[in-house]
C-alpha cells in the first residue's frame, strides 16, 4: 500500500522544485506518520551494531534528510535501524539562497548547496523533548549531526560544536561532528589534523558520555584520511562516517554549485571507504554515498563497514528501499 501511494505521488513531487517537494514530504510524514506504521511492509531484523549501540538493522537514515527532526517516528516504521538528524548549529540559520537543491534525474543524482539551514539547537532540542515526553520516541538509536554557524570564525568552530553537544547530547544516542559539507565556506578545512582534534576534544567535553563520530568527505586523499583516523583514535571517537557529498562531478553539471550525491557517487565513495577501512583497523566505519539498492549496501558491509546510510537513494527509490535492503540482507545471512 505504501509503495502504491508513493508511485501515485512521485510524478507530482518530481514536477515540483526539489526543496519544496522535500518540505512537503516531511510535512506529510510528520502529520500522517500513522500511514507508514499501518502500511509499511514488515521489515526483517538484521542484527548489527553501531560501535557499542545494538541495531535491529544496519541500514540508517543519513543526516540532511530530516534536519529539524520533524518526522522522527516515521523512519523506524520504514525499516531503518537508526536515524541521524541535523545538521544542527547553535543558532538558527536560513542557509544559502534558493534555489539550492537540484535533481539530475537521468543520473538519479542530487546537487545541493543548502548550507546547514536549521532551526537551531534550542528549538530542535525543545522538539525532541516534546517527542520524548509524548511516548512516541523511536525504539532505534537517534544520532544528532553537529555543525557550526556560517558566521562563526573557523578559529572558534570548536565552541559551536560544543554548544550543540551541550544542549542536545542528553537526547542523542550518538553525536556526529560534520566537518565535511562543501556548502559552508571553510568548513572542510576543519578536517585538518589540528582543527579536527580541537573540535573533537571540545565535543567530547560536552557529550555526556554519548559516542562521538566524525563524518568525512569523499574528496580526501589517503594522507588526510590517515590523519583523521589518528585524530579519531587519539581523541576517543567512536568511529567514522564516510562519505559526505563531493565537490567533483561524476556526471557533467558544471553550472550547478554544491555537493553532489546519488547513484554516480558510489564508485568514488566506495573507493574512499575502502581506503579508510584499510587505515581504520578496528575503528568502526559507517558507509554512505550512492547506496540505492541492496547490492550496494551489501558491498559496503562486505568490505567491512559496520552499517550503511541512505539519503539520495531514498528520494529516488522511495520509502520501501530500507525494507527491501533488509530483506535482501536477511536472505543472504
Amino acid at each position: 500500500m505504501l509503495g502504491f501511494l508513493y508511485a501515485c505521488g512521485r510524478p507530482l513531487l518530481f514536477a515540483m522544485d526539489p526543496e519544496r517537494a522535500h518540505e512537503l514530504t516531511l510535512s506529510l510524514a510528520a502529520s500522517t506518520g500513522w500511514l507508514a506504521r499501518l502500511f509499511a511492509p514488515r521489515s526483517p531484523e538484521v542484527p548489527a551494531s553501531l560501535g557499542t549501540l545494538p541495531l535491529r538493522s544496519p541500514v540508517g537514515l543519513a543526516a540532511g534528510l530530516d534536519k529539524n527532526a520533524l518526522a522522527l517516528p516515521v523512519w523506524e516504521a520504514l525499516g531503518f535501524g537508526f536515524v541521524e538528524i541535523g545538521t544542527v548549529t547553535p543558532r538558527p540559520q536560513v542557509g544559502n539562497p534558493r534555489p539550492r537543491v537540484h535533481r539530475i534525474k537521468s543520473a538519479q543524482a542530487i546537487v545541493n548547496a543548502m548550507g546547514f539551514p536549521n532551526e537551531g539547537a534550542e528549538a530542535i532540542g525543545a522538539r525532541l523533548e516534546r517527542l520524548e515526553g509524548s511516548g512516541r520516541w523511536p525504539k532505534i538509536p537517534v544520532g544528532i549531526n553537529l555543525g557550526k554557524n556560517k558566521d562563526t570564525p573557523d578559529a572558534e568552530a570548536a565552541s559551536d560544536y560544543a554548544k550543540v553537544a551541550k544542549r542536545l547530547a542528553k537526547l542523542a544516542s550518538y553525536l556526529v561532528i560534520n566537518v565535511s559539507s562543501p556548502n559552508t565556506p571553510g568548513l572542510r578545512a576543519l578536517q585538518g589534523k589540528d582543527a579536527l582534534a580541537r573540535i573533537l576534544e571540545a565535543t567530547q567535553g560536552e557529550s555526556q558520555g554519548r559516542p562521538v563520530w566524525i563524518k568525512l568527505s569523499p574528496d580526501l586523499g589517503d594522507e588526510a584520511l590517515g590523519e583523521a583516523v589518528e585524530v579519531a583514535r587519539g581523541g576517543g571517537a567512536a568511529g567514522l562516517i564516510a562519505t559526505n557529498t563531493t565537490i567533483t562531478r561524476p556526471v557533467p553539471c558544471p553550472e550547478l554549485k554544491g555537493g553532489f550525491s546519488g547513484q554516480p557517487l558510489f564508485p568514488l565513495s566506495k573507493e574512499r571507504i575502502t581506503a579508510l577501512l584499510s587505515l581504520a583497523g578496528d575503528l568502526p566505519v559507517v558507509g554512505v554515498g550512492g547506496v540505492d539498492r541492496p547490492e550496494r549496501a551489501g558491498e559496503l558491509l562486505d568490505a567491512g563497514c559496520t552499517a550503511v546510510q541512505l539519503y539520495s537513494g531514498l528520494i529516488y527509490q522511495g520509502p520501501l528501499l530500507p525494507s527491501r535492503i533488509n530483506r535482501a540482507l536477511a536472505a543472504r545471512a
